[in-house]
This record gives C-alpha cells, sequence and structure tokens, in this order.
C-alpha cells in the first residue's frame, strides 16, 4: 500500500477552547493522520498497543506504543502518524495545550 492508497483515520474532538483541546483519534489497519503540524504543545495518550510508522519530511521512523504510557512532543513538528497493523485498530487521545503566561 503506497502512502497515496491509505485512508485518514477518524478525529473526534471532545473538547476544545483557548486553553486546550482533546481529539480522540481511531485509526484502522493503515490508516492515517494525515499530514499536520501542531500549533499547540501536546500530550498523546494511548488507548490500545500499536504498531506506528511516523513520517516526516526527511524521515520515516518506526515506534511501538504501549497502552496507557503517555508521550510529550512539543509543538512545531510536520507530521504523519501511520497505524503500522495489518490486524489491529488503534486509538489514542491527542491533548494539546495553549501554553500561557497567565496561569
Amino acid at each position: 500500500m503506497t502512502e497515496n492508497d491509505r485512508q485518514q483515520g477518524e478525529a473526534t474532538v471532545q473538547i476544545e477552547n483557548d486553553r486546550v483541546r482533546v481529539t480522540r483519534w481511531s485509526l484502522n489497519p493503515k490508516e492515517e493522520t494525515g499530514w499536520h503540524q501542531h500549533a499547540w504543545d501536546y500530550t498523546v495518550v494511548p488507548m490500545d498497543n500499536g504498531e506506528l510508522m511516523i513520517e516526516t519530511k526527511d524521515s520515516v521512523a518506526y515506534s511501538t506504543a504501549e497502552r496507557g504510557v503517555s508521550y510529550f512532543r512539543r509543538a512545531g513538528a510536520i507530521h504523519n502518524v501511520v497505524n503500522n497493523s495489518d490486524d489491529s485498530a488503534y486509538t489514542f487521545l491527542e491533548i494539546e495545550v495553549m501554553m500561557t503566561d497567565n496561569v
């Protein structure tokens, strides 16, 4: 399957305001988030174990996500996340937080 053949997964925004956005992503096998750039820092909370392919403009990396083991990333990177599994769906919460000096 080539990049052009991939379907985009389902993104459901659960919370969105001027401080935070919480999105639940559901990716069936070989589905992707689509290329995007985060304007805010974010934390990902895997809801399932998963085998992921992370594409950037310069590289492709493979990662294993573990259910309940969260990770943090800074805003700015342009990337695409692909569920690299042949038979398992992958779901995660993406929590984007606006950083402000007025806390």
